[in-house]
């Protein structure tokens, strides 16, 4: 059984589609400004914006007090009967990125118990990046109450034919539309439809021999390792939040109770990494209020570093420095992987707080900041993914991002877990 399947899906009915609609928590996390215009387009509406934690306020004082406003919220916009509920089925969607490219997608729910993402995982579900077991825990307080999940997770399949996902849009007319309007804050224009059962059957067939041994094998020259059907996009933390708390769950209840449950699944938008609207771009690191002397000094003396092409690509910016870099004796095999080894050591004991930024332009803008660094790197080839991932295992944390900020998935569908 392909762990893919139809969902009960909701969409509010009678609300501005717009106001509803934002994007996904984890970004911006550096740029309140973002959030505080956010705030100001939404207002009273109703609005994802009220039923999700932007990550910029987890480690506010106050984050317990918005969880509770959270599910209480949720519970309201339940018994004000906002949504209407798709039953046992999937919606195609069709997403104009800022850039004008179509990227095209599929929601419904994946079986948690098909997933793991520890290291060495081979089941058909997979992390492609680190999971940081510390990261759960907050996440996780949002989640175990919660009446409902809203998905900005996405998930990749490896279907260079494309014959599984691109082929949708000869199935479906404006009948068969729940939704059709413009993202704010430059997030382009997103429609949806609902898909016919025979449809749907004709999808699970064909992820079905995508997930043969045999065709697994001889797509990727592999032998004696479990399949990768499904592997993550983005969202990988909120997928893990996702299987933790369905874990804990099942320690309070019978096998025929668990696997029931609603939780046991996670809405999520499988999208095809050969999208040519899809792009892998680098996630760069800005250390802030840092002592950008001593940072730099401990930089050189862990690594051999050089500025003459010897090894893996990183560029150096600081108010004083503009550089292009390379290690000639790194840790990983990945320029991203060798800087976050060295980052997780020095921040241990020294002044600095890191976070994870998509964007050249706006990367180089804190680099340039007094007391901060910042290091960039060059995008992962995105046809480079799932056999790495297999052959290797999941990639140091953030290595990849999946196009820009405001072309990440937004809140939109939901789904009841409780």
């Amino acid at each position: 059984m392909i762990p893919f399947k139809k969902a009960n899906i909701l969409i509010p009915r009678n609300v501005d589609m717009t106001k509803w609609s934002v994007v996904a928590c984890d970004q911006y996390t550096s740029e309140p400004e973002y959030w505080q215009d956010v705030e100001k387009i939404v207002g009273d509406s109703p609005s994802t914006l009220r039923i999700t934690l932007p990550e910029i306020y987890l480690e506010e004082p106050d984050v317990a007090d918005r969880i509770k406003k959270i599910n209480a919220t949720m519970q309201e916009y339940l018994d004000n009967d906002l949504f209407t509920e798709y039953k046992d089925t999937m919606i195609y969607l069709e997403r104009c990125q800022s850039d004008g490219r179509i990227r095209e997608g599929l929601i419904g729910i994946l079986d948690l118990e098909d997933y793991n993402y520890e290291v060495g995982s081979e089941t058909l579900i997979r992390a492609t990046e680190k999971t940081v077991i510390e990261r759960i825990p907050p996440r996780l307080k949002v989640r175990e109450n919660a009446l409902l999940e809203l998905p900005h997770i996405m998930i990749l399949i490896d279907d260079d034919k494309k014959e599984i996902i691109e082929n949708l849009k000869n199935t479906v007319s404006d009948e068969d539309k729940v939704y059709d309007f413009d993202l704010m804050e430059n997030g382009g224009h997103i429609k949806g439809y609902k898909l016919k059962d025979t449809v749907i059957d004709e999808v699970t067939k064909k992820l079905e021999n995508l997930a043969q041994q045999d065709v697994f094998e001889a797509k990727y020259d592999v032998h004696d390792k479990g399949v990768l059907l499904f592997a993550m996009g983005d969202g990988n933390h909120s997928l893990a939040t996702a299987k933790a708390n369905y874990e804990n769950l099942k320690k309070t209840m019978s096998e025929e109770e668990y696997l029931k449950n609603p939780a046991r699944y996670a809405l999520v938008e499988l999208v095809n990494l050969h999208s040519e609207a899809l792009e892998f771009e680098a996630i760069h690191r800005v250390i802030f209020d840092t002592d950008v002397e001593n940072l730099i000094n401990e930089l050189y003396k862990y690594y051999d570093i050089n500025e003459d092409g010897n090894g893996e690509y990183f560029e150096l910016v600081t108010k004083d420095m503009d550089k292009k870099l390379y290690i000639s004796n790194p840790k990983s095999n990945i320029a991203v992987g060798s800087i976050q080894i060295f980052l997780d050591e020095y921040l241990k004991n020294n002044r600095g707080k890191i976070d994870y930024i998509h964007g050249d332009d706006v990367t180089r803008e804190m680099g340039r900041k007094d007391g901060n660094v910042a290091i960039l790197f060059k995008p992962m080839l995105k046809n480079e993914l799932f056999k790495t991932v297999i052959l290797d295992g999941a990639l140091p944390r953030k290595t990849f991002s999946m196009g820009h900020s405001n072309d990440k998935r937004y809140y939109l569908e939901a789904r009841k877990i409780k």
